[in-house]
């Protein structure tokens, strides 16, 4: 019975040492991953992350823009109708200056060339609507253009990853370690998946944009045809 007993006391003896020597699971938090990278890399992140929040600031400061810019009320051709065909120009003119958008200002534009020739009209609110397409569309390149350059600045933050790697595995003869090239595939690994990020939600809010102002363009376009048609409309 003894004999027994000291055979499953070095069994679990043996069990026990045989877990000890394992290694014990390291877990990498998301902020040690971002900074494992040595000073370059983190320099790159660093700019990385100041792209991401200047997207990130553009898009919701235009969407906000836009979306004020495409609120109006629906009977304001209404009203600029009666006003006009019942000879309240004036009247038509306080209802556009009261009125913050960029349809408003178009009509204004075109009420103030009443009686002139209709080509004069159509000329005058189109310098105007391409004043508004500016002022939608303010800043918006931005977006395009930190959409192209997250990318290309990951990349090369690869770049100098392996390069580091590379000069680790020259200095280091021919005894090389996989920690000693750590740092470098660090900096390559997360520059990468870092630009990446950007250069995602800066694209895709960048379209966002792009579709929402078509969308108030075209409702300037609907509003400026109705008010020729009713310049045309015989009295």
């Amino acid at each position: 019975m003894g004999i027994f007993l000291q055979v499953d006391s070095l069994a679990i003896a043996n069990q026990v040492l045989t877990e000890d020597a394992q290694p014990a699971e390291q877990t990498l938090s998301i902020w040690e991953l971002l900074t494992s990278g040595g000073i370059g890399g983190q320099a790159i992140i660093l700019v990385l992350f100041i792209l991401l929040f200047l997207a990130l600031f553009l898009y919701f400061e235009r969407l906000m823009a836009i979306n004020k810019a495409s609120k109006i009320d629906s009977s304001f051709m209404n009203n600029i109708k009666m006003n006009i065909m019942s000879g309240k120009i004036d009247s038509a003119k306080m209802l556009c200056a009261q009125t913050d958008s960029p349809v408003a200002r178009l009509i204004e534009k075109g009420i103030s060339r009443i009686g002139k020739p209709l080509e004069d009209i159509n000329t005058a609110i189109e310098n105007a609507g391409n004043l508004e397409l500016y002022k939608l569309e303010k800043n918006t390149s931005m977006l395009a253009t930190i959409s192209g350059a997250g990318p290309m600045i990951g990349f090369l933050g690869t770049v100098l990853g392996m390069i580091l790697a590379f000069h680790k595995m020259a200095s280091g003869g021919g005894q090389i370690e996989v920690g000693s090239l750590a740092e470098g595939i660090y900096t390559a690994m997360t520059t990468t998946v870092v630009g990446l990020i950007v250069g995602i939600v800066a694209y895709m809010g960048y379209n966002h944009l792009v579709v929402k102002t078509n969308k108030v363009v075209n409702q300037m376009e609907g509003n400026v045809v109705e008010f020729l048609d009713l310049l045309n409309e015989p009295v």
